[in-house]
Order: structure tokens, then C-alpha cells, then sequence
């Protein structure tokens, strides 16, 4: 490997055999070393190639002046979650959680807390990723000898979860607003408090999250659906129904999205399951 670029003692740039640039990373990697120069692969900690330009810039830029402690930190709980939620990230998601964990480190050490507003909401609706934020803090309290709040163990999760849905961090404060909005109106109609350990919130959940998604960025949902089941759902759930006009008189009068049939007629059998299951 020829050194194209050195960003740091511990970091440089090499091309690989297309020509496109990468990072890597290792302890002392170009000490002493000139552009042109051969790596010692012996030392080679971590390689790093994201497919966007732009975000590899990003990167180039981030670990120019960031301690190597703190990507390999990231690299280490963003394994931890590939394997927790067997889903694929997103490969920028190195340059984010790097970025909030040294800064979030820095402030800690200066006395200063950042309460995070979502906490709970984070803690209902995304619990998996809430889990793997709260190892992370552990893995950082191991590595770092710092014990983070858990409003820490939230912002890892959200960007966690920005990375599984491909959303930047101000449409997941507003995805998250919206499955709240719709909780509290289906609380408001039938005056339940939700068993939140049930597989069929689970479900509505998701699904509210993914329908708060496709609001949030303009994205509508196919109408394909069969007349004559929704007139049987509505029938068959008629103060489900109800409830999911009240949502769709909402949402259209708060966003002015239209929510279409078939998104009622989910919506309709989730609700319906959630009432049968209260009601046991």
C-alpha cells in the first residue's frame, strides 16, 4: 500500500486498484512517512472505503484532528449492533457516532450535560436500538474510563436508527413527534394505557414508525387496496375505524398528507388488535 495522502500520525489515504481513495488507520501508521511512501501492513488497525465521495471527505476531515480511540470505538459498537439487529447499516454512520462520541466525551469532561428530550420516546419506540446504545456506554466506560448519562444511550440510538432508515437526525425528531401524536389519539379515543411488552403494540409500532417515515418525506403509500375488504374492516372494527378517521382528519388538517385507504385499513387492524388484546 503507497500513501497518497497522511491526515495524521495514526491515519493516511491510500488508492486502491480502481483508483478510489481509502482510510487506514493504525498506531504511528505514518510516522516519519512522506506521501509516496509504502504503509508497514503489519501495523494496519482498520481500513475504511465509504462508495460517497462526500462523505469520505467527511471522514478525511473528522479524523484529522480526532484521536483514533474514538473511530475505533464507534467501529466497535456499530459491529455490536450489526450483530443485535441483523440489519445493515449504513457505512456512514462511522462518521456521525465517531463525531457524537468524541463529542460527547469532551462535554461530559467539561462538566457540561445535554439532556435529550426523546429519552423516553426513544426508550418505547426504538428499543432495540436503545439497548445497543446503552452497551455502547458501557464499551465507552470500559475503553474511556467515563460513565455517560443515558440521554447518551438515546443519541447512539438515534443515529442507529438514522442509519437503518437511511433519515437524517431532523427527520427522526420528526418521525418520532408523529408516532407520538398518533399514540396520544388513539389513547384519547378509547382511554387505554398500552401494554408496551405486547407483540401487537410492537407491530403497530413499527408500523406507525414506517408510516411516520413516508409522511415525514412526502413518500405515499400505493393504494392498492380491495374495496370490499376495507368495507368488511370497517364493519367488523367500527370504533377502530373511527379512530383512524380522527388520525387521518389530523394528520391531513397538521400536514396536509392524505392517508390512503389501505394505510387505513392497516391501521384499522393494528388498533383492532391492540383493543382485543387490552381487553383480555
Amino acid at each position: 500500500m503507497i500513501i497518497h495522502k497522511i491526515l495524521n500520525n495514526n491515519v493516511v489515504v491510500i488508492l486502491n486498484e480502481n483508483k478510489q481513495e481509502q482510510v487506514v488507520m493504525g498506531r504511528g501508521i505514518a510516522f516519519k512517512k512522506h506521501v509516496g511512501d509504502e504503509i508497514d501492513e503489519n501495523i494496519i488497525e482498520k481500513v475504511f472505503y465509504i462508495s460517497d465521495k462526500n462523505m469520505t471527505n467527511k471522514l478525511q476531515e473528522l479524523l484529522k484532528d480526532m484521536p483514533l480511540e474514538y473511530v475505533k470505538l464507534a467501529d466497535e459498537i456499530i459491529k455490536y449492533a450489526k450483530i443485535q439487529l441483523g440489519k445493515r447499516l449504513n457505512d456512514n454512520l462511522i462518521i456521525s457516532l465517531s463525531d457524537h462520541i468524541y463529542t460527547a466525551v469532551t462535554r461530559h469532561r467539561e462538566g457540561i450535560r445535554i439532556k435529550n428530550v426523546l429519552l423516553w420516546d426513544i426508550k418505547r419506540f426504538y428499543k432495540d436500538e436503545f439497548a445497543v446504545g446503552m452497551e455502547a456506554l458501557n464499551i465507552i466506560s470500559n475503553k474511556l474510563k467515563v460513565d455517560l448519562p443515558e440521554d447518551e444511550a438515546a443519541f447512539i440510538a438515534i443515529h442507529i436508527t438514522n442509519s437503518l432508515m437511511d433519515e437524517n437526525i431532523t427527520n427522526m425528531y420528526d418521525i418520532t413527534k408523529v408516532m407520538q401524536e398518533i399514540l396520544n389519539i388513539v389513547k384519547y379515543c378509547f382511554n387505554i394505557t398500552f401494554d408496551e411488552e405486547s407483540v401487537y403494540y410492537y407491530r403497530f409500532i413499527t408500523h406507525i414508525k414506517f408510516f411516520a417515515q413516508r409522511l415525514i418525506t412526502n413518500k405515499t403509500f400505493d393504494d392498492e387496496s380491495d374495496d370490499n375488504l376495507l368495507s368488511l374492516i370497517k364493519e367488523k372494527y367500527k370504533d377502530a375505524y373511527k379512530c383512524v378517521n380522527k388520525i387521518s382528519d389530523f394528520i391531513y388538517k397538521k400536514y396536509k398528507y392524505v392517508i390512503s385507504n389501505e394505510e387505513k385499513l392497516y391501521l384499522t387492524i393494528h388498533i383492532a388488535k391492540i383493543l382485543t388484546q387490552q381487553n383480555k
